[in-house]
């Protein structure tokens, strides 16, 4: 069943075999992942009508997805020497190059999400004891808290001296840069992180595929290859479950050429 013919179908009236034939039909057409996406949307929207007594049942309840079982993530992961290439092969000339190293680094030494990092306010960069700390702005409101590693906060107490903001507490501590090279006061997005990363990474001769998420693969993974514990980097991480910090873990990745000059043919 076609989801054009879905929609000729009354709400009371589309039963779990119709939703079953819907998702059967995706499955050869789109990856599992975003066929389970699209029954988990069904499910929630019929779980709404349910409580709204719009429907009786909901009749994804019982309609199952294509299996889909991830041991490791897609994300590319940075050596610790391609990192270092990164971070010292920016231009600290100019503000947006004093910016980048910063926000580069929080990502690296943090395990932050970007949306979390560039979240962050003046006031989240703060003092607590003896160390500098960082409030990340999580996902569903949450804020997460973490020390400031101490080459990331070199990085950004440069960038906080050098932007002059650090009175600004309520302010975006990422900003853009106007077409004349100045810091504005405008929060940076996501995507212009990008673009900045992207750049960034051609300039140093580093592949394409770099994007905001390898920073925070390539932190947990060079983390538990200096004998971290898996259970501490998911807590740094702010991830819900071990699992899915096992899927940034690329520490087995490294193929041992003792066991490879094994084969004696």
């Amino acid at each position: 069943m076609s989801y054009w013919e879905l929609l000729t179908i009354e709400l009371a009236q589309i039963s779990p075999l119709a939703v079953a034939s819907y998702i059967e039909q995706l499955t050869g057409e789109l990856s599992a992942p975003t066929v389970k996406l699209h029954l988990a949307a069904i499910r929630s929207l019929f779980d709404y009508l349910v409580t709204g007594q719009v429907v009786p049942l909901n009749p994804a309840a019982a309609v199952r997805g294509p299996r889909h079982v991830v041991k490791k993530g897609k994300t590319p992961v940075l050596t610790a020497e391609e990192a270092r290439q990164l971070l010292d092969g920016i231009d600290l000339r100019t503000i947006a190059g004093v910016r980048d190293r910063a926000l580069i680094g929080l990502l690296v030494y943090s395990f932050a999400r970007v949306s979390a990092a560039v979240g962050m306010d003046v006031g989240d960069y703060f003092s607590q004891g003896r160390r500098m700390w960082f409030r990340l702005h999580e996902k569903g409101g949450k804020h997460h808290e973490v020390p400031a590693h101490h080459k990331a906060e070199e990085y950004v107490e440069a960038y906080m001296q050098c932007a002059g903001i650090r009175v600004d507490s309520q302010g975006p501590i990422f900003r853009t840069i106007d077409p004349r090279s100045n810091l504005t006061v405008v929060r940076m997005h996501r995507v212009d992180v990008l673009r900045m990363i992207k750049r960034r990474a051609r300039q140093v001769g580093l592949s394409s595929r770099v994007c905001c998420h390898i920073f925070r693969a390539t932190g947990i993974t060079a983390y538990l290859q200096c004998g971290g514990l898996l259970e501490y980097a998911q807590r740094m991480a702010a991830h819900e479950s071990v699992r899915s910090t096992k899927l940034y873990d690329r520490t087995s990745d490294t193929i041992n050429l003792d066991e490879i000059e094994k084969i004696q043919i």
